[in-house]
């Protein structure tokens, strides 16, 4: 693309927003070669005080993304939307001919990845998931060790995170159905499968034993002293707060995974990798987003020995930036050079066939199967 500035566009203006826009004007110091010239927010004036907060000048803003989309020449989007509204925005700006990073999960429902992973066909630009955590390097070190063949064959992984309490309260979109559609299932479960499903090469789901539950956001309590208006989001409260489930996965691999946003304890366990070699360790962390908690632990056998290697914490480059910046980055990379998606929606459709077939299996109160269609 030469030395042309992308042009970048924003649709939703709350929380996470403010993440992908403190990441973009880093890139923009480090390298100008991008530009912020519009974005969109369903609530009129949103995007105006979003802009003005970070001092970006000479931006358009709109509260229609088909607006935006129709009036504007865009390169790329950032689609920071509340979950149920992951989709639309996403396919009619890949159908305007623009790139998309939107943010995790990827969407609420199997069927929607699936018309927007059509439509990024159709379109032939790139959508890729927000999963920060992909970057880090010490979570490329486990896809590393599994991929160098060290654990053997992989035949099961126990993996999930929690918090004792961390409710994303914000505004309350996290915590309604009619926003969010899914709770920690889909705000930091999908960040839990995607750390152990890219180690093992994203293999596919085929059936799911799933549970969920809400069982501390109904109560005021839970919110006490750390947020405003507790008896409010209790009273919204209409996600899950526990969810989990047994995945069988192509490969003759069990996935035993939980996931939780409060519970009366401080991990629900480590994530372990066993194989036919040698098994891995993760330790998990008091308050879970997608990271590692600490060294972790290979068990193999040594001369007829049991052995343990202990892997120590490896640090990022101040240079490469924070994950944010490499998720952005990563982005904006991919538009000038045309691709692959940094973290590409061919992989994380299966994330999401796990997350839908929970949900699925939950409501039933049985075993499902998984079917993802041909795109």
């Amino acid at each position: 693309m030469g030395n042309k500035k992308l042009r970048i566009g924003f649709i939703g203006t709350g929380s996470i927003a403010h993440d992908h826009m403190r990441a973009y004007l880093r890139r923009m110091e480090k390298y100008n070669d991008i530009e912020i010239v519009a974005g969109c927010d369903i609530i009129p004036g949103k995007a105006d005080d979003f802009f003005r907060e970070f001092s970006v000048d000479n931006v358009r803003t709109y509260v229609s993304h088909e607006d935006m989309l129709d009036a504007e020449t865009l390169d790329g989007v950032s689609v920071c939307t509340y979950n149920r509204q992951h989709a639309a925005p996403t396919i009619a700006a890949l159908k305007h001919g623009v790139n998309v990073i939107v943010e995790k999960p990827f969407a609420v429902t199997l069927e929607e990845c699936v018309e927007m992973m059509r439509a990024e066909k159709e379109s032939g630009k790139i959508l890729s998931i927000g999963f920060q955590p992909r970057f880090d390097r010490n979570m490329q070190q486990i896809k590393k060790i599994v991929d160098a063949g060290e654990l053997g064959r992989v035949y099961y992984i126990q993996t999930g995170g929690g918090r004792r309490r961390g409710i994303p309260a914000y505004n309350g979109t996290f915590l309604k159905d009619e926003t969010a559609g899914v709770g920690a299932l889909g705000d930091i479960g999908c960040y839990s499968l995607d750390m152990v499903l890219n180690a093992v090469g994203y293999p596919t789901p085929l059936t799911v034993t799933g549970f969920k539950g809400a069982y501390f956001g109904k109560d005021p309590q839970t919110y006490i002293p750390r947020r405003k208006n507790p008896e409010y989001l209790a009273r919204i409260f209409t996600v899950d707060d526990f969810a989990g489930g047994l995945i069988r996965l192509e490969g003759g691999i069990i996935l035993d995974f939980r996931i939780s946003w409060a519970m009366n304890m401080d991990t629900p366990g480590d994530t372990l990798i066993l194989g036919t070699k040698a098994g891995l360790r993760i330790p998990s962390t008091n308050c879970w987003n997608g990271s590692v908690g600490g060294p972790m632990t290979v068990y193999w056998e040594c001369a007829g020995q049991s052995v343990e290697t202990v892997l120590p914490i490896l640090k990022d480059s101040p240079a490469d930036g924070d994950l944010w910046d490499r998720k952005i980055g990563s982005f904006v990379t991919a538009i000038r050079e045309g691709g692959p998606a940094p973290v590409p929606s061919s992989q994380i459709i299966k994330n999401q066939a796990i997350i839908d077939g929970i949900v699925r299996s939950a409501e039933l109160g049985r075993e499902v199967e998984i079917h993802i269609p041909e795109i």
